[in-house]
């Protein structure tokens, strides 16, 4: 069998049935159930998953599972070249792993966003390395709290975040948030926010329709105003007359 090579990260819902199904493929995968039990065997390892237990696997590893009872779990494709982080090796040798309080949070809350449909890959990015850090009973990795920050805050750019707020999140000070975007971003926290908020404006001008007060709230400004000063002094526009640029080829052509 050809080893299946890696999508784009990816997370879905599914379910096995009793016939055992071997497997395998050049990216990685979290099986994480979310009811009842499915019996997993990677490279001669084998354990019984239920919404306790999950299991991690590697890049090239043979798994084969099957379940007698029916059963859902959430299952994410990783791209482990583009995913670094240093736990990979000690998963291959350990790759069951008891889902703790804390990485049951993380499953229903990524299980809520797949049925809302409010996944995107950017949140997925961010998701993964901090579910790796629980799911192996360690302290998560300041990288991976930045990388969960910076996807939920992009995801809910909406949302009134301030850099007290966006520093509770990453369980840190604010001191340590501004340090920590400064070593790993070259940027402020402040910054960054406005950087992600404009470009979400300056989208959303482009290809929808929208009202300019409208796009204003949903990419976190308080009113259209807001959004004009910020384009004033970031861009040298205002929204209209970006999108009115932005539109202009469209309508010479026709």
């Amino acid at each position: 069998m050809p080893i299946i090579h890696p999508p784009s990260s990816a997370i879905d819902i599914r379910s096995y049935g009793e016939r055992w199904a071997a497997d395998q493929h050049a990216f990685a995968q979290l099986v994480l159930p979310l009811s009842g039990e499915v019996e997993l065997d990677i490279e001669g390892k084998g354990a019984l998953l239920n919404p306790l237990k999950g299991a991690v696997v590697v890049a090239g590893a043979w798994h084969s599972q099957q379940s007698a009872v029916a059963n859902h779990s959430l299952i994410v494709d990783v791209d482990q070249a583009t995913m670094v982080h240093p736990i990979w090796e000690r998963i291959a040798q350990r790759p069951f792993a008891d889902i703790s309080p804390a990485a049951r949070k993380l499953v229903e809350f990524m299980q809520l966003s797949v049925a809302a449909h409010a996944a995107p890959p950017s949140l997925l990015q961010g998701w993964v390395p901090l579910m790796l850090d629980t799911l192996m009973l360690e302290p998560p990795r300041l990288q991976s709290r930045l990388a969960a920050l910076l996807a939920h805050t992009e995801a809910n750019l909406a949302l009134p975040w301030t850099t007290e707020s966006m520093a509770q999140f990453a369980c840190m000070s604010v001191s340590r948030l501004h340090a920590l975007f400064q070593d790993q971003l070259n940027t402020s926290p402040r910054a960054w926010l406005l950087s992600m908020r404009l470009n979400r404006a300056c989208e959303l001008l482009r290809h929808t329709g929208l009202p300019i007060a409208d796009i204003a709230l949903n990419s976190g400004f308080g009113d259209q105003s807001a959004l004009t000063r910020a384009m004033r002094s970031r861009l040298d526009t205002t929204p209209a007359a970006y999108r009115r640029q932005g539109r202009e080829p469209a309508t010479k052509i026709q």
